[in-house]
């Protein structure tokens, strides 16, 4: 029994200078000092000598396991050394080498029209207010005037959920429902994503933004619209921007007009830009109709009140001379690292 215990000493120290990893290291630690390891095995045998060879062997047993753990103790040391120096020659930086430029980002273009049109707004006095997109038939149609059966129906090309809830068309619902919580004095304008069911191409998105503004209190009339337009297309293209306004139809507002600004390419002349139409359509426009008014809570025999709403992409689109509206939505870096 004393050959076989120093057998598995000198094993295991052998096996333990051989081994190359802790993983390893702590198989052979179970397989030797474990309760099923040969050291184990060889105790258990130890009922089987006299009584005068046990303390010899037992102390001998003893001195193997000690050898073995200390041998083990050393060996842990130097694979965890081993480790932490691959590691520290692994991640060392070289201090001399040159840095790496931080390509940073920067606002997408219709971010960047879009900030610069709340701007506009919010210097006049103007609220942002926003809405949920999913939204109810009700707000999107019928309390804006267009009932279940008006043609305007029709033009929309709405993306129905169920009977009931759509994915809004518009921003219009958010004038609703800012109207029904907030009395007069209201100026709020409401930006944000809008749906309709159109196939893509250069002008059309199913997808695609717009920011409509509404303004009620007492006393508004179309001339509070013309100014308030002018002042915002000036803002927005420049001192010598000309604008018209144009009759028009839509359900919530009576009078209704479409506001154009002189193309800035051709300077009304007529060119490939405006279609040889020398002006560009850039929003509709009109004084709230007073069932709207009425609709949402507010006398139109005591209040007025006017509303507008245009396209962000179309906006931007005139503002850099942009022909296509998928370039919005492609991601190309070569195209949103130009502004």
């Amino acid at each position: 029994m004393k050959e076989a215990l120093k057998q598995i000493e000198q094993n295991a120290v052998a096996e333990l200078e051989r081994c190359g990893d802790l993983k390893e290291l702590e198989n052979l630690r179970v397989r030797f000092l474990g309760k099923k390891g040969e050291l184990t095995a060889i105790l258990k045998q130890m009922g089987q000598l006299s009584p005068e060879e046990r303390p010899v062997v037992g102390q001998l047993a003893n001195e193997v396991r000690a050898d073995i753990e200390a041998e083990l103790e050393k060996r842990i040391g130097e694979l965890k050394r081993a480790e932490e120096e691959a590691r520290i020659k692994a991640e060392r930086i070289d201090v001399t080498m040159p840095g790496k430029a931080v390509k940073l980002g920067q606002k997408h273009p219709l971010t960047k029209v879009l900030d610069e049109i709340k701007e506009i707004f919010l210097g006049m006095g103007f609220s942002v207010a926003e809405g949920p997109e999913v939204e109810y038939d009700y707000y999107n149609f019928e309390a804006l005037n267009i009932p279940k059966n008006h043609p305007a129906r029709d033009t929309q090309d709405t993306f129905y959920i169920n009977d009931n809830i759509v994915l809004r068309t518009q921003t219009s619902p958010v004038q609703v429902r800012t109207m029904e919580k907030q009395k007069p004095p209201i100026r709020v304008i409401s930006p944000g994503r809008v749906y309709r069911s159109d196939a893509v191409d250069a002008t059309h998105s199913p997808l695609f933004h717009q920011i409509e503004g509404l303004v009620v209190d007492k006393g508004i009339t179309m001339a509070d619209l013309k100014g308030t337009l002018e002042v915002f297309v000036k803002k927005l293209y420049g001192e010598e921007a000309q604008v018209r306004f144009r009759p028009h139809h839509f359900p919530f507002t009576e009078p209704s007009a479409e506001l154009d600004f002189m193309c800035f390419a051709c300077h009304g002349e007529g060119c490939r830009l405006c279609k040889g139409e020398g002006w560009i359509e850039i929003l509709g426009c009109g004084m709230v109709h007073p069932k709207v008014l009425r609709e949402c809570g507010i006398d139109p025999e005591v209040y007025s009140g006017f509303a507008f709403g245009m396209g962000l992409e179309r906006i931007v689109m005139r503002r850099y001379n942009i022909d296509d509206l998928r370039l919005f939505y492609e991601n190309d870096l070569r195209f949103l690292s130009q502004f």
